[in-house]
């Protein structure tokens, strides 16, 4: 592959991108990139396409920039994470290959994020709704996350019986431990913002409404010690390593484990893609609200195999006092 040439800030600001809208910030040289994923805020491969390319432009251009910020232009989503249209496509088509590609994509994003310091660049991302899957993972190498107080994430993939495959165990491991990883990839739960900060996964939360200000407070709090806070992460990094090699051990085993998803599943990754679908359409529920569903009908069907029958939950009573 030939290096990518350099294109200063009119190049990288000039390309024609579908998925993402970037935005320069001379003072603080800072790049802000908006994600915005038709028909569905995912990880699509022209996506991660255009992401890379932008990526590779920082590369080319050593010193360019000081600063990426990346955020969602979709109303209360940031990223419902894999492409899993996408991905019933190739299991049914029994095409291992273009599975394995597709992680390799997402690794090599990744890990352009987990070396970011080393190119001269500080990451911030900011996530103000559902955060999910592979969405999660790709905010995890950044070195400071937001998330605004109703924004909710975590790693469905068990419920339909997959794991998340691009970094969610060494990431997850790295910031919050091997227990939180183990509760979370393993038991498919949600999380609010508050619950995530408690496990120390991410490093803020703040009010709805007022991540934008929590963005600029962060990056004019790195600016003035922006070379002492990256030779920090740097040694950071050596001293807590994320190796590629890993991530593309892991990726291999996603593929081959998705190989062996039942018609079942299939469908219920179609069920939650078209969740998706709906929410950024704008719709009052989505994916979360899909999974929540799906972590329901799981217990319940538990309870069935030991005898419980499910009862009809009643309608919650109107308590508002009537003029």
């Amino acid at each position: 592959m030939s290096k990518p040439a350099a294109v200063g800030v009119a190049g990288l600001l000039g390309r024609p991108y579908k998925t993402i809208r970037l935005e320069w910030h001379s003072e603080l040289a800072l790049l802000r990139v908006r994600a915005a994923v038709r028909p569905i805020q995912c990880y699509s491969l022209a996506a991660m396409t255009e992401m890379q390319q932008v990526l590779d432009d920082i590369s080319a251009n050593p010193g360019l920039l000081r600063h990426l910020v990346l955020t969602s232009d979709v109303p209360k989503v940031f990223n419902f994470g894999g492409d899993l249209a996408l991905f019933v496509l190739l299991v049914r088509a029994g095409d291992v290959d273009s599975l394995r590609l597709y992680g390799m994509k997402c690794v090599d994003m990744v890990w352009w994020l987990e070396n970011a310091a080393t190119v001269g660049v500080h990451t911030t991302v900011m996530a103000a709704g559902d955060t999910l899957g592979g969405g999660l993972e790709s905010v995890l190498p950044f070195h400071r996350i937001i998330f605004e107080k109703s924004a909710q994430a975590g790693f469905p993939e068990v419920l339909f019986n997959l794991f998340p495959g691009m970094g969610a165990w060494d990431f997850t491991i790295r910031r919050a431990g091997f227990a939180v990883a183990n509760e979370m990839i393993l038991s498919g739960h949600l999380y609010g913002a508050e619950e995530l900060l408690y496990r120390r996964l991410i490093d803020m939360v703040v009010p709805d409404g007022e991540g934008e200000q929590a963005i600029d407070r962060v990056v004019r709090e790195v600016d003035p010690r922006h070379r002492g806070t990256l030779a920090a992460l740097r040694a950071q990094r050596v001293a807590a390593p994320i190796r590629r090699e890993s991530l593309v051990a892991i990726v291999d085993q996603w593929a081959e484990s998705a190989m062996g998803l039942t018609d079942r599943d299939l469908r219920l990754m179609e069920r939650l893609a078209r969740a998706q679908v709906r929410k950024a359409g704008g719709g009052d529920e989505g994916a979360v609200e899909e999974i929540k569903r799906l972590e329901l009908d799981m217990a319940w069907g538990g309870e069935r195999r030991c005898g419980v029958e499910r009862r009809a939950v009643p309608p919650p009573v109107d308590r508002r006092v009537r003029t």
